[in-house]
């Protein structure tokens, strides 16, 4: 998996998220959550591989609604960790 994190794909959304970052800077902050929703995909992309992150990336954004709570939501160290979270709840 280590090998897999810098792959040409994951460079290309790490961009696009980092313009949508900085072309929205003068906007106010509306996500609920913490990190924001972008950070959190660009985290996420900087972490994992590319079809990792893009499954934890729509599985948060689909999450920041105007229904949910909100709160602190962090990349999770693994994704095993994410996807089992409920066992140790």
């Amino acid at each position: 998996m280590l090998a897999r994190r810098g792959t040409r794909m994951n460079k290309l959304v790490i961009k696009i998220i980092k313009l949508y970052q900085r072309s929205s800077g003068n906007r106010p902050k509306r996500c609920k959550y913490h990190p924001t929703c972008s950070q959190y995909c660009l985290e996420a992309f900087q972490k994992f591989g590319f079809f990792t992150a893009l499954a934890l990336s729509v599985w948060r954004i689909l999450r920041c609604n105007p229904f949910s709570k909100g709160g602190y939501d962090p990349v999770p160290r693994n994704y095993l960790e994410k996807r089992f979270e409920h066992i140790y709840k």
